[in-house]
């Protein structure tokens, strides 16, 4: 079967060798021996694994080069910290970590500065979500990472989504199927408070009107920042039955505001 060139970094995905299962744990098993040329061949036969993660990140940088060697970084802390004896495919240990060395990449190149406090939290909460993720085998929710480093859940949330990246004005953040919300339209105009205030009041008294149930997912995902999943997995519910209730909820509150 021919193989099909694909540059990213400078690097022909065509010729870097893929480990199978068998050839990693091995590789593992001499590494940890003491081994160097093991870790080497761990890292050449991982770097596809690292290419794939950089492609989503291919319009937030202009300098893949750096990015490419910052995720090699996490990958070589994944090869020196993986554990064989959890019995986890190194790919699921390995991702979060070179995520997460990308992620912070970024964040400390960003132009908007965020307060030291704030920063130090969010790392703590990436941390912990880390050590939960490994622990679990799973995605940790807000409120675990928040008891981890007893903390409120809004603190962990706010940590977060500090180190989220800009998004332009015009970024669309809801769809109903018919008019698109974007960002400006929840901005602030200080050229009108009293119709803001207006629209605030209407907003709560929109979201007291909800159903228990509803209420409680709005006020979760929008004002403390969890994840559909994170709230399937607390409430014991699907994901899709999650995000029917959140659309019903926002169809009440807009039809109960016009």
């Amino acid at each position: 079967m021919a193989r099909h060139k694909v540059e990213i970094c400078g690097v022909n995905t065509a010729n870097i060798k893929v480990l199978s299962n068998e050839e990693m744990i091995e590789l593992f098993r001499k590494y940890q021996k003491g081994d160097k040329y093991a870790k080497e061949d761990l890292i050449n036969g991982n770097l596809k694994l690292v290419l794939s993660i950089l492609r989503k990140y291919n319009n937030r940088t202009d300098n893949m080069d750096d990015l490419f060697q910052i995720g090699c970084v996490g990958l070589i802390k994944a090869i020196d910290n993986f554990d064989l004896s959890h019995g986890v495919k190194f790919s699921t240990y390995a991702v979060p970590m070179i995520v997460g060395e990308v992620k912070r990449y970024l964040r400390d190149n960003n132009s908007v500065r965020v307060a030291r406090s704030i920063k130090d939290t969010a790392y703590k909460a990436l941390q912990a979500k880390e050590e939960l993720t490994n622990s679990i085998n799973g995605e940790p929710t807000i409120k675990m990472i928040a008891q981890k480093l007893d903390i409120t859940e809004f603190e962990v949330a706010n940590a977060l989504d500090s180190m989220k990246d800009t998004v332009s004005m015009f970024e669309p953040i809801y769809n109903d199927g018919g008019d698109t919300i974007y960002l400006s339209d929840q901005l602030e105009d200080k050229k009108d408070e009293m119709k803001n205030i207006e629209d605030k009041i209407a907003l709560k008294i929109a979201i007291n009107n909800l159903k228990e149930k509803e209420k409680y997912i709005i006020n979760q995902r929008y004002f403390i920042g969890k994840t559909q999943m994170e709230l399937a997995s607390e409430i014991g519910i699907s994901q899709a039955q999650i995000s029917r209730l959140e659309k019903s909820a926002l169809n009440n509150i807009k039809n109960n505001i016009n």
